[in-house]
């Protein structure tokens, strides 16, 4: 039988010592889980910007919020038709056209926005965010006529989330 004198205790000094330590191990993984909420929050804000762009067909704000490669896949694509279609043009002025939002913007979106309807997005659809790790990120998104996934691949670019659609749904890959 132990008698309550024989029971070890930590001496004050050991125990505040244990204490401390613990905090600051536990102090970044608390810190990091806000910078996590708010990375979070800052990639599904900027992806529902885009389709929101793209429900008001607002090309320029379209453009701004998806990722050079999609930008560069649809430079090249479009480049490629109209030249097809006898137009002679580089694809620097396809690009400067697209940012801006002019004819060739206004017919590209166009025709991708006749084909999917960005409100099944914002309002038929549950959001949750994937992992994300440095500067990539995924929002699972599940229609709610879907018994599947749909996975959108985010990054950040010079700072800043952009919506990768070429590079979460392109076939080619």
């Amino acid at each position: 039988m132990i008698s309550a004198v024989q029971t070890k205790k930590f001496p004050p000094p050991v125990f505040f010592i244990v204490f401390a330590l613990l905090c600051f191990v536990a102090l970044p993984t608390v810190a990091f889980s806000a910078a996590d909420v708010k990375e979070e929050t800052e990639i599904l804000n900027v992806a529902e910007s885009v389709f929101l762009s793209m429900a008001k067909k607002d090309c320029p704000a379209i453009w701004k919020g998806i990722t050079t490669g999609t930008q560069n896949a649809i430079v090249r694509n479009v480049h490629k038709a109209v030249v097809k279609e006898g137009m002679i043009i580089s694809e620097a002025e396809v690009r400067a056209d697209l940012e801006k939002g002019g004819g060739l913007a206004q017919d590209y979106w166009g025709g991708y926005l006749s084909r999917f309807d960005p409100k099944t997005v914002l309002e038929e659809s549950r959001w949750t965010m994937g992992e994300f790790k440095n500067d990539r990120g995924e929002i699972i998104l599940r229609h709610q006529k879907s018994d599947y996934d749909a996975r959108l691949k985010m990054f950040r670019e010079g700072g800043l989330w952009k919506v990768g659609l070429d590079e979460s749904f392109s076939t080619r890959q």
